[in-house]
This record gives C-alpha cells, structure tokens and sequence, in this order.
C-alpha cells in the first residue's frame, strides 16, 4: 500500500450486500471505499480504473463470476489484493479462486470482527481464510481438473445419454468414450456413471 489507508472496492451484485459492507468497513478509521461492482465485468473495469488495495469479491457474480475477476485483476494489477466473499460455494469454486490470486477467502456468515480482521490482514498481505472456509476446503476436498472433452462427456452423461450418443453426439469413437469415462470416474473418485452425475450436480460442475 501506498499510505496507510487501506482503498477498498466492494464487488457484489447485490445492493443490500454492497451497502451493509460499505456501512461496515467504513467504521474503520484506515478504510475508505472507492467504489462498488455490480457484477465480474464491472469489477474488473473498475479495479483498473481505481486501483484499490482491496477487492472484497463475491464468488458468484453475472456476466464474470469472482474466479474469472480475480485473475484477469491479478494479472494486470498484481499489487490489487482479493478476499473472496461467499454466502455458499463448493470446494472447487473457492480453490479455484485461491489459485486464482486470491490471498483471503470468509463465508459472508462471518462476524463483522472477522471480516474487518480479514481485509487488514489481506491489505497487509497475509494469507487469511477463515474456519468455516478451511472447513469446507478440508471435508469436501476439490477434484482435478476435468478437461473440455471430460466436461462435455459428463454432463452427456448426467442428460442420460448412452455411450453410443454421445459418440454420435461429439463425432467422436465409442472406444475414446469408454476411455473418457474411464478417467472421468477415476478424477470423481466415483463407482458408476449415476454418482458421478450426482458429483457433477453437487459440485456444480455443469456450469
């Protein structure tokens, strides 16, 4: 930071949620609120505009969602530091957005004491991530990386499709759906197809 005020921009798309935090971070005498987004987009217009030294991100935004903000904002303004902000998320989001370059990660149940020692610490450029959010990291670890194919495949599966359709469906060999399945059940740590399109579901991975 450049001074010892710490420039915060509040990045949400909710008006309620923007304003109780603007009305709480603004009781610290070191803080001042440059700006708000209203979704990903704006908050990465912004954040190059203002240059904060804090963007308290919500993880799940229109048009960009807070993973995709933050690291398009930490590759162009990598001294801009991000706190995740989440009301619910699962494992994958929340790692995702701290591989991100996001340094903070609090669920937005978390007690204003919390929150405001959770943004000082981040401006100072600590790792902070609350209980409930190492919790969530540590009782639901989050899987590998699936690629676009196994993706695609998955969520062929989840539809009902037979191996023969989705063949059909992707243009591709009904051997190189076997062996895609294959990998997809081995990454979900799933016995059938039917569990692995309850994973998928319970981890949001057919976005």
């Amino acid at each position: 930071m450049k001074n010892s005020t710490v420039r915060i921009l509040i990045a949400d798309d909710h008006s309620v949620v923007r304003m109780g935090l603007a009305s709480l971070l603004g009781t610290a005498k070191n803080i001042e609120i440059v700006g708000e987004a209203i979704n990903g987009e704006d908050a990465v217009r912004k954040a190059m505009k203002l240059r904060p030294d804090v963007i308290v991100m919500d993880l799940v935004m229109p048009k960009k969602d807070g993973v995709a903000a933050t690291e398009e904002i930490r590759s162009a303004a990598p001294e801009t530091k991000v706190m995740i902000l989440t009301t619910f998320g699962t494992s994958d989001d929340i790692a995702r957005a701290l591989k991100a370059g996001a340094i903070g990660a609090i669920m937005k149940s978390s007690t204003n004491r919390e929150l405001l020692s959770a943004v000082q610490a981040v401006a100072a450029g600590k790792r902070f991530v609350s209980a409930e959010v190492e919790g969530i990291l540590a009782n639901d670890p989050p899987l590998p990386e699936l690629s676009q194919r196994q993706r695609e495949i998955l969520d062929s599966i989840s539809r009902g499709l037979t191996n023969k359709d989705i063949a059909a469906q992707l243009d591709i060999s009904l051997e190189s759906v076997k062996s895609h399945i294959k990998i997809i059940l081995e990454k979900l740590n799933a016995a059938s197809r039917t569990e692995a399109a309850s994973i998928a579901q319970r981890k949001n991975l057919l976005k």
